[in-house]
């Protein structure tokens, strides 16, 4: 799980990256970015509808395995950076580990959250 500072809290600030984000499409995923530059610390939400996937428990866990991918990337992401992954497809949850690595780096070097 991420720490405290580098999770969304309020439903204001995703309002925000939903409307003024750059956004970024795979076949599972997509991922919507804005910087935000009174912020130290990057920010990330994961977000799986219900349309994607009915039950709470394969959601949740769709949700940690994209945590887990993003906290060993975080060190390289730029600090005051806002970013929202957003599923599409239930395959997500069945995707291989490494498969599921290397879209999420893929999303956020397309998106420039990368340190340069």
């Amino acid at each position: 799980m991420l720490g405290y500072k580098n999770r969304f809290h309020g439903h204001g600030s995703l309002k925000y990256v939903y409307s003024n984000g750059k956004s970024v499409r795979s076949r599972l995923i997509s991922l919507k970015t804005t910087a935000h530059p009174r912020r130290h610390d990057p920010r990330v939400a994961v977000v799986v509808s219900k349309k994607v996937v009915k039950g709470a428990v394969p959601r949740n866990r769709i949700r940690r395995r994209i945590y887990e991918v993003v906290r060993h990337e975080l060190p390289q992401i730029q600090p005051g950076r806002d970013i929202i992954l957003i599923v599409f497809s239930a395959e997500v949850l069945t995707t291989p580990s490494q498969t599921l690595t290397e879209t999420v780096q893929q999303l956020l070097r397309e998106g420039g959250v990368y340190r340069q």
